[in-house]
């Protein structure tokens, strides 16, 4: 069996709007309609200073998802934790799963883009440090009771933590990975993982996770969801499908690289995506076409990769939001129930 969710980068369209109000009246549609469809998880995106992310408060975004669905389980992919102090954020993350009734999913990370961190006046190279005394705040936080930590970058005495999550002792964890090497701590924390890597490279990953969950005594039921993000568009026909997806995908292709071309640098090799939807395709990591066709890919992906959930970005670029729902509508009829 595989789950399905949403990632969603919250990109422009193409310049972004002097309001937003239409833009996230729509992306609340979307929500809607992802609850509905009986999709597992949303999953929103951190970014700033870039039209690839008009969500940079998460949490503001999320109370307003919350309030569109029932069922939806809603998180960041990830919170960046360097840019936040920690107690604030545990009084966010406390609010968001009482406002959620218990749906929140708490994805937690470092930030991938250290151009962004220096925006906010911080080194990248202390950003791990940050990240994993901030993540042992929270977490020790979200017990309740008095705080105490005493750590190069956070320091509490005593301070009590009124709120405490639905979920105990905390939401689920996610976290992005992008090497074997990273599984060892996530299967150690119950930790679910995502991936943008290939299908093949990504075997490597959820076998490491196996064999550790196995190794630390857990049954294999109880294995946290190993995951990878695909833009996916569905269509009536493969022709329609793919003249919706190339232009979209080179608008949001634009936005993703806006910043690091502005300072003259790239992403990692990892966390580069092909220039154009067809390649994209050709590596396993899109695919648009007509329910059929997106079956027959997902079916191969699961088989290459291992993985047991599929996060799907139906939303980028300048898609009309027309064809965004077809596209939710036609997987959900005649997509997922193939994977129930």
């Amino acid at each position: 069996m595989i789950r399905f969710g949403i990632f969603d980068h919250m990109d422009a369209p193409g310049e972004v709007p002097a309001r937003l109000d239409s833009f996230f009246a729509d992306r609340l549609r979307l929500i809607e309609a992802y609850d509905a469809a009986g999709f597992y998880g949303y999953h929103v995106a951190e970014h700033h200073a870039t039209p690839l992310g008009l969500a940079p408060s998460p949490s503001v975004w999320l109370a307003a998802a919350a309030q569109r669905s029932t069922r939806l389980r809603l998180g960041p992919l990830v919170y960046t934790l360097p840019l936040y102090h920690p107690v604030r954020l545990i009084e966010e993350i406390c609010m968001l799963d009482h406002l959620s009734n218990g749906r929140l999913m708490l994805g937690v990370g470092r930030g991938i883009s250290p151009i962004e961190l220096g925006y906010w006046g911080l080194d990248a190279d202390r950003a791990p440090g940050m990240y994993r005394e901030a993540l042992d705040v929270i977490l020790r936080g979200l017990q309740g009771g008095a705080l105490t930590f005493h750590g190069e970058h956070y320091r509490f005495d005593d301070m009590p933590m009124e709120l405490a999550p639905v979920q105990r002792p905390h939401p689920p964890l996610w976290y992005g990975i992008g090497t074997p090497d990273g599984v060892p701590w996530a299967a150690a924390h119950a930790v679910n993982v995502v991936s943008n890597l290939p299908p093949g490279p990504m075997r490597a990953i959820t076998e490491r996770y196996r064999a550790e969950w196995a190794a630390l005594g857990h049954p294999e039921t109880s294995l946290p969801l190993i995951g990878l993000v695909r833009h996916l568009v569905v269509a009536d026909s493969d022709e329609q499908a793919q003249a919706l997806a190339e232009p979209a995908y080179r608008r949001w292709r634009e936005s993703f690289l806006k910043l690091w071309i502005k300072h003259g640098r790239m992403p990692t090799p990892g966390a580069l995506f092909p220039p154009s939807f067809a390649e994209a395709e050709a590596v396993g990591r899109a695919v648009a076409g007509t329910p059929e066709r997106v079956r027959a890919a997902i079916t191969s992906w699961v088989a290459e990769s291992g993985i047991s959930y599929l996060l799907c970005r139906f939303a980028f670029g300048d898609m009309p939001l027309a064809a965004r729902l077809r596209s939710v509508s036609l997987f959900a009829d005649e997509v997922m129930p193939a994977f129930a």
